[in-house]
């Protein structure tokens, strides 16, 4: 009887699919349920492990993550998920220079995947390592030229590195993509201003954001547009 009781208990792997499946659902506390049953019969689960850390990323549990992906890391090193998705989750912290080198090494693993140009891009800004940003965000566009967002970051970058005419372009680039970034319109609006004096330009730049609902356009618009 005990035997044929324990034989209709769910496999290692069914629990992993079951977790899987609430994770389509985006109910990611359901799913941990199914990972700690899944790691209560292998500890050293790796995608389990992986896919745990990444529901409690999605609660905003980054701190409680980053000890996860960790756990998988060291059950199989091999994968490039738990390197990109702690490196993620050190990002949401501010720990820039911890997610830069978790990005390295998830892009080390495999470079086919390209989200890791578009966030260690970002890490690299937060460093001020603009340079180093432009060429993670220009091979982000590479494969898809069609990213308002990358656009945007990159200008971010090209003014750090004293390119406000390449900046320009590139929120040119992203309000064209994207008509509703607030924020595009406002870094467009006051780098014309302040870089080549186009105060009627500009000015237009800084009522759309603030007709986008970004607030912040209003000191300037009050300053230097009425």
């Amino acid at each position: 009887m005990a035997f044929g009781i324990a034989s209709c208990s769910p496999s290692e792997e069914e629990l992993f699919q079951a977790g899987i499946e609430k994770m389509d659902q985006q109910a990611w506390a359901e799913a941990i349920v199914y990972f700690d049953r899944t790691l209560a019969q292998n500890p050293e689960n790796a995608s389990a492990l992986n896919a745990k850390g990444v529901a409690l990323f999605q609660q905003g549990k980054y701190e409680e993550s980053i000890p996860v992906f960790t756990a998988s890391i060291e059950a199989d090193s091999s994968l490039y998920k738990p390197w990109f998705n702690r490196a993620n989750a050190s990002f949401e912290l501010g720990k820039f220079k911890e997610s830069l080198a978790d990005y390295n090494m998830a892009n080390g693993l495999d470079q086919s995947q390209t989200d890791i140009y578009y966030n260690r891009g970002l890490a690299l800004l937060g460093l001020e390592q603009y340079e180093d940003a432009l060429l993670d965000f220009d091979a982000a566009l590479q494969v898809n030229p069609n990213q308002p967002l990358v656009y945007f970051n990159r200008a971010k970058a090209q003014i750090g590195n004293n390119d406000p005419a390449g900046a320009m372009e590139s929120l040119t680039n992203a309000v064209n993509l994207d008509p509703r970034n607030g924020a595009a319109f406002y870094l467009l609006g006051v780098t014309r201003m302040s870089a080549t004096g186009e105060k009627e330009e500009g000015c237009a730049d800084l009522k759309m954001a603030l007709s986008l609902g970004y607030s912040e356009a209003k000191t300037w618009i009050d300053d230097f547009c009425e």
